[in-house]
């Protein structure tokens, strides 16, 4: 008994010691951006030559960056709110619709998931030539959609089958049609998921680039311009510290969003009514 407990015990710090490992070689790149971004030198090397805040300064009176992240924001929210949209109605469909063509739709909805970018930018590069629309703003909408519809479906689909279906039984049962249900009951039930599988979505469109890579056309998103600025070295401390405070936005809003998440679940659970 004693060997079994000391056996579990080994294995047990083993375990930890790969899960530290493994969260250092993950998140140390990351966390060497914001410490070079203060570096007083263009050189991204030890040691460190001094404290600034030159680099952030740099970040403003920029046109082509201010463009660039117009772009990012404009292409975020209007892909972000159509790939909501798309996630509310396939999922919602998937778990009340019953209908085999439901489940079908929603099981390709997720699959962007599983396929490189790169074959997903090719793909959408084709399509879009074909129906004539090209390289431009409404492509790379169009892309992030595709992009950002799996996580929106996800998130809202966990939504809608934590709400328990005597809620929605309860209303029809009460005279209510399918529709008023859906937009009186169901949808208000979910408006924390709803607002969380949107900063998804945006978060997503907004660091997309390999999709961008191959639709953009005369106006840069906010990851091209950054590719295009790591040609330059002495480009590389700027980026940096665009770098870091893309990372601390994005940290912020992937927060709030699990936040909202759970607290809706949580929600839920205690007052399902």
């Amino acid at each position: 008994m004693k060997t079994g407990r000391a056996s579990m015990k080994r294995d047990g710090r083993w375990l930890g010691l790969y899960v530290l490992a493994y969260l250092i070689f993950l998140y140390l790149p990351v966390l060497l951006i914001p410490l070079f971004s203060f570096n007083d030198s263009i050189q991204a090397a030890f040691p460190l030559q001094g404290f600034t805040l030159q680099w952030y300064a740099t970040l403003y009176g920029n046109p082509a960056l201010s463009g660039a992240l117009v772009n990012s924001l404009v292409i975020g929210a209007i892909a972000a709110s159509g790939a909501t949209l798309c996630g509310i109605t396939v999922s919602y469909m998937d778990l009340y619709g019953r209908s085999p063509l439901a489940a079908t739709i929603s099981a390709i909805a997720r699959l962007p998931i599983l396929i490189p970018g790169v074959i997903v930018g090719i793909s959408l590069l084709i399509l879009v030539n074909l129906v004539g629309l090209g390289p431009s703003r409404v492509a790379i909408v169009l892309g992030h959609i595709l992009v950002a519809l799996p996580t929106t479906v996800v998130v809202m689909r966990t939504r809608f089958a934590a709400i328990p279906r005597t809620v929605r039984e309860a209303a029809l049962d009460l005279g209510a049609s399918d529709w008023m249900t859906f937009r009186r009951v169901m949808l208000p039930l979910s408006l924390p998921a709803v607002l969380s599988a949107f900063m998804l979505a945006f978060l997503i469109s907004f660091d997309e680039f390999i999709v961008v890579f191959f639709l953009a056309g005369t106006e840069p998103t906010l990851p091209l311009y950054i590719w295009s600025q790591l040609r330059f070295p002495r480009s590389l401390p700027t980026v940096m510290a665009l770098g870091t405070v893309i990372l601390a936005v994005s940290f912020i809003i992937a927060g709030t969003a699990e936040i909202l998440r759970h607290r809706g679940l949580g929600a839920v659970r205690r007052n399902p009514a």
